[in-house]
């Protein structure tokens, strides 16, 4: 397909397209002649995960640039290029970034707080993980970037005096643990290598916010049943 075929496929304007081309977030289509270009289906379906990546993950190009090198880093076996892929993409909440401060006026901006509280939130987290009984090794947990928030996230409730405990968390963690089944039951169904590793960036971006709207419906429908009356 010419480029505005693929334009009008993926609803993305030229423009942009070409722009995407210029930062590498989409590889050149087979040259045809000097001004031309042919794309195929799978330049289609890259752009659609570009566009979930900018537009719902709400990264920048050059943060989408580096989860698309870690989507098509070969090198890897399939488990290490689905963690690198999804490991790259940045912190969802990042004002609950473990040693930082809480008044902080932005995001990203934080200072650096040595605190007692983040060292007993990242314990907190490690017990919850070993009772789980998903296996990181410390060094793992370091580099990850969801452990990061969790304990940031452990931090932030202990100091808005909202405390939580590990039998708390550990609820929380049998549901994850069912999540994670489905999350990679729908990966399976895509054909091995770089389609899955960009199912599961995909999904990972897109389907946050469905499990965010739904636990706030759930927890909508749990109080009517206990506080609404029937209303």
């Amino acid at each position: 397909m010419r480029m505005a075929e693929l334009s009008e496929r993926s609803g993305v304007p030229t423009a942009t397209i070409k722009y995407y081309l210029r930062e590498g977030l989409l590889r050149p289509g087979r040259r045809i002649n000097a001004t031309q270009a042919a794309y195929d289906e799978e330049h289609l379906r890259r752009l659609r995960l570009v566009r979930a990546l900018i537009q719902v993950g709400r990264m920048p190009v050059a943060t989408a640039r580096e989860v698309l090198v870690a989507v098509e880093d070969e090198s890897l076996d399939h488990h290490s290029r689905i963690g690198a892929a999804v490991w790259s993409l940045p912190d969802a909440f990042p004002s609950t970034a473990p040693g930082t401060a809480p008044d902080a006026a932005a995001p990203g901006t934080e200072a650096p707080v040595p605190d007692a509280t983040v060292e007993a939130a990242e314990q907190q987290a490690t017990e919850l993980l070993v009772r789980l009984g998903w296996g990181f090794g410390s060094a793992a947990r370091g580099e990850s970037p969801a452990f990061r928030t969790l304990v940031g996230a452990i931090a932030a409730l202990e100091r808005s005096g909202y405390p939580t405990t590990v039998e708390d968390l550990l609820a929380y963690g049998r549901c994850a643990d069912q999540l994670g089944v489905v999350d990679i039951d729908m990966i399976e169904r895509y054909e091995p290598g770089t389609r899955q590793v960009e199912a599961a960036v995909a999904k990972t971006v897109l389907y946050e916010p469905v499990l965010l709207s739904l636990r706030r419906l759930a927890q909508a429908e749990e109080s009517n049943r206990r506080f609404g009356e029937g209303s």
